[in-house]
């Protein structure tokens, strides 16, 4: 009896200590993937984003100087201080920064100087808590956010001489020290454009220890007996006592309104404990990535799955505030006013249009809800929809791209908001362009909804692409039109518009190339030159953008066979790029080239959902195929885990819904395109209550081929899923096979949408 009372002790215990090592969603996340990019190579060009789900305030550890976009590189040394940062890219650069450092012996304000020597092997890096051991002080630093507010805390030595600096970096900036609160208040003005003249971010910090040292710094000089100070670069430092393996705890907070609102925010974190936000912390980030469940052997596929849906679900980044009443308010960044109401930021509509405001619309919509309240917002304080913003509208790529993600939302059901003055938004947009910020609305406008296209010899750069895009804007305007009951005039004008892709395309080369305003293509004419006519990219990159209607550019190439070849072709072709119009090959070009898979450039965007049209022309498995090799090939859970920039969650979604097994080719649509799933189950959680079951018994590396697959116990034969099926729960059973099944899939009738076909 006692032996089979403690084997049964054994056995518990056992179980009890599975138990509680059972990974979680965010135990496989690693927020380093990316950081290993430079300049000349991206892969990913991210940093370690410790935040909360579409948080407002996000801090990073910082290896790079004080305004270099790379702020955290994986190849550094040193880390200079922990800072509040809202970069969207190092491209965008930052705004609403500062940053806090300990020290102890000394206190040095250089950035140089005071950067302490640190490990990858001494650093704990999640979403929602961070710790790295700064050798030179012998103090390890541990951070946990909430939206708006963070705490640190800092395990110091045993010495007299321990500091902590608050750097409110250069470009305008102020801090006072509240000696009677324990408190450091200030504010920093640094920004990189997008803001109004009176942008200010307003913060607070607050430490659980009495100061014994207290100094500030102005123009770099370290100044005691003041306690305040406004230069151009300010600065403050306070010291104290500490025992060996004393915590000291600071809470900060920070607002774009006030010092009020600052204080405001800082009650996410004012009556917890360090302990108790990171538990809170951890919880938030189950619930966002848990709407996802997996089951499948291999561990490095789960890892880079949870870490692109990390990068996914951070922006954009909330911009707004909660007041005292409970009230969302927010500061604008487009006419300097606090007003009501909810407000993101921080994204590129011309990279996220394409799969991660559809991710949003499928598993987050209520956050998407916000998301389109905030446009409206932006259109009534700017009179233009973003096209990207960070956090104002800024002077950077191309596109009316707004207009698909306010028709995909409405299109995928979300309701409850404003839509008729989003409309009124999109359909001002296709007639104007922001006089300050030529990026925003339509640059060329005149000429293309004149012409039909954006002309190559008008003097506007990226015609060709411009006249894309535009067209497939039309198009997504004609589906809301009808789906709101407007003129059958309107429809109409944006039905014919959407065929504009037309007027570019050339049968001697069977791609897209500039036209002049005479109606001549450009000439000479290059393939792959890029840049020039096309944006970020070449013809053969950009040929493919017409989401809406393959089955017209599959007639404009001569049909199924022809098409297929050219797609084929775009794999075929070594990577011989023309650098002509930049003068050097910018990083687009070398992730290009160094990835030995032809002309397809996976790392930018305009071509990343060109594996899927295979599924137009009644080839389906060459989709199975190249979605898997490029979710095998360039993605990984490693910190050079990208092919490219990740763009805000861009590249991210893209493996999200391709390792589920489909892709919104063409966001406005209710379709999904299939590929080829990656995990054995995936089991996702509808925020309406239902769930979705995706089956692939058997699955891995050898199979990538669909040889069957049944939607809710019966045979499906079609290239796509409707977004309705998906929403009602449906459960999709995938046989898969090291061989291509070519009977599948291959009938006219199991073709995803296109515009030409609508009438037939």
């Amino acid at each position: 009896m006692k032996s089979n009372s403690v084997f049964l002790l054994l056995l518990l215990s056992v179980y009890l200590v599975h138990a509680q090592d059972k990974l979680e969603p965010v135990d496989y996340v690693s927020i380093l993937v990316g950081t290993q990019s430079k300049f000349e190579l991206s892969n990913g060009n991210t940093y370690p984003a410790i935040a909360m789900p579409w948080g407002m305030n996000f801090w990073t550890p910082q290896t790079g100087k004080m305004g270099d976009g790379w702020i955290y590189r994986y190849d550094a040394d040193k880390i200079r201080g922990f800072k509040q940062t809202h970069q969207p890219s190092p491209w965008m650069n930052d705004y609403g920064q500062f940053s806090i450092m300990p020290m102890t012996d000394k206190i040095e304000f250089n950035e140089e100087k005071r950067a302490s020597w640190f490990s990858h092997k001494a650093e704990i890096a999640k979403p929602y808590y961070y710790s790295v051991y700064l050798a030179d002080y012998d103090v390890t630093t541990e951070i946990t956010p909430t939206e708006r507010a963070a705490v640190f805390r800092f395990t110091f030595p045993e010495t007299t001489r321990s500091y902590v600096l608050v750097d409110a970096f250069d470009k305008g900036s102020a801090v006072e020290i509240l000696a009677e609160k324990k408190a450091i208040i200030g504010y920093t003005t640094r920004n990189s454009r997008g803001v109004p003249e009176n942008f200010k971010n307003y913060f607070v910090i607050v430490f659980d220890k009495p100061f014994e040292y207290k100094s500030v710094v102005k123009s770099g000089e370290i100044l005691q007996g003041i306690h305040k100070v406004e230069d151009n670069h300010a600065g403050a430092f306070i010291g104290f006592s500490t025992k060996k393996g004393e915590k000291v705890v600071a809470k900060v907070a920070s607002s774009f309104i006030s010092y009020e609102q600052a204080w405001q925010n800082l009650k996410e974190v004012e009556s917890k404990s360090f302990e108790n936000v990171k538990q809170e912390g951890r919880k938030s980030w189950n619930e966002v990535l848990g709407k996802v469940e997996i089951e499948d052997d291999n561990i490095d596929n789960k890892r880079t799955f949870y870490s692109t849906l990390y990068r996914s679900t951070l922006f954009p980044r909330k911009f707004y505030e909660i007041d005292a009443q409970g009230n969302a308010i927010h500061y604008s960044p487009y006419n300097g006013q606090v007003l009501p109401g909810y407000m993101y930021t921080d994204t590129g509509f011309w990279d996220t249009f394409r799969s991660l405001f559809p991710l949003l619309n499928l598993m987050y919509p209520s956050v998407n809800k916000e998301i389109q309240e905030g446009l409206i917002n932006t259109y009534k304080e700017s009179g233009f929809l973003p096209e990207w913003a960070s956090p104002g509208h800024r002077g950077i790529m191309i596109g009316n791209n707004s207009a698909s993600v306010v028709a995909d939302a409405y299109l995928k059901g979300l309701r409850g908001y404003d839509i008729e003055t989003l409309y009124e938004a999109m359909i001002h947009g296709t007639e104007n362009v922001h006089p300050k910020v030529s990026s925003t609305g339509r640059l060329g406008h005149e000429y293309y909804n004149t012409l039909g296209y954006v002309p190559y010899d008008v003097k506007i750069n990226e015609n060709a692409a411009r006249t894309l895009e535009y067209a497939y804007a039309d198009w997504t305007i004609y589906k809301l039109a009808k789906a709101l009951n407007r003129p059958q005039a309107e429809i109409d004008l944006y039905a014919k518009r959407c065929q504009n892709y037309r007027n570019l395309y050339s049968p001697e080369y069977k791609l897209m190339r500039g036209k002049n305003k005479d109606g001549t293509f450009q000439s000479p004419f290059s393939p792959t030159k890029w840049g020039d006519a096309f944006t970020e990219g070449n013809s053969w990159h950009y040929t493919w953008s017409v989401f809406h209607d393959p089955q017209g550019l599959i007639d404009l190439m001569g049909g199924n066979k022809e098409f297929v070849n050219m797609l084929d072709s775009v794999f075929k072709m070594p990577p011989v790029f023309d650098d002509s119009y930049y003068g050097f090959p910018i990083h687009e070009i070398r992730e290009m080239q160094i990835m030995n898979m032809g002309q397809y450039a996976h790392g930018n965007q305009p071509i990343q959902h060109m594996v899927y049209l295979y599924n137009y022309a009644g080839e389906p498995w060459k989709t199975q195929y190249w979605a898997r090799e490029v979710m095998n090939k360039l993605y990984t859970p490693a910190p050079d885990g990208y092919c490219g920039d990740e763009d805000n969650g861009q590249t991210s979604a893209w493996y999200v819904f391709s390792a589920m097994g489909f892709y919104p080719v063409c966001p406005g649509s209710d379709e999904y395109i299939l590929g080829s799933p990656l995990f054995e189950k995936i089991t996702v959680h509808l925020e309406n209550g239902k769930k979705l079951l995706i089956n692939s018994p058997g699955n891995s590396k050898l199979t990538r081929y669909i040889s069957d697959f049944r939607l809710n116990g019966k045979t499906y034969t079609k290239n796509y899923v409707k977004h309705q099926d998906l929403m009602g729960g449906a459960r999709i059973d995938v046989q898969m096979s090291d061989k291509p099944n070519k009977t599948r899939g291959t009938l006219k009738s199991d073709f995803p949408y296109s515009f030409s076909n609508e009438n037939k």
